[in-house]
């Protein structure tokens, strides 16, 4: 009898790796082919990309492109602060949102290098016993978050444009 395909759910911190491949490579990450990669052969029960909305028409047209592909795309606008810096973190939704797809999926795939994870890796682990595949750029994920992922994938070179 066949084996049912592995169910699994994509969050992905767009920011984060824009930044992390734009600071390693110069270049930005390819969706398409993380897409490729990450659910050959597996059940998507969720995909998510974790953006801010600066209301651009170039980010607007990413953000499309990311739909197409098969993320639900969750915007956050970006808070300007008094001192005139820029923040929007999404790194509590993120939270919420793994850990509550844990609970109805094999494995959850993050990709992200920010070590701040690393604890809900741990947490889903104990609770539900789903393992999680990180996908990050290896010189800037922190050690915190590679070392509670079941599987590391490194971005090079095969998941850029």
């Amino acid at each position: 009898m066949k084996k049912p395909p592995q169910r699994i759910s994509i969050f992905v911190d767009v920011q984060n790796i824009y930044y992390t491949c734009r600071q390693a490579y110069s270049k930005n990450f390819d969706y398409n082919k993380f897409w490729a990669h990450a659910t050959e052969n597996r059940e998507v029960v969720g995909a998510f990309a974790y953006a801010t909305d600066r209301g651009d028409e170039k980010q607007q047209q990413f953000q499309n492109i990311l739909r197409a592909i098969g993320f639900t795309v969750k915007l956050k606008p970006m808070l300007k602060r008094k001192d005139g810096t820029t923040k929007a973190d999404w790194d509590v939704g993120i939270a919420l949102d793994v850990y509550e797809a844990a609970q109805e999926c094999d494995k959850i795939i993050l990709a992200t290098g920010d070590g701040d994870f690393g604890v809900l890796l741990q947490r889903i682990k104990q609770r539900f016993d789903t393992g999680t595949e990180v996908y990050g750029v290896p010189q800037l994920s922190s050690a915190l978050l590679t070392v509670e992922a079941s599987r590391f994938i490194p971005i090079s070179t095969g998941l850029l444009l």
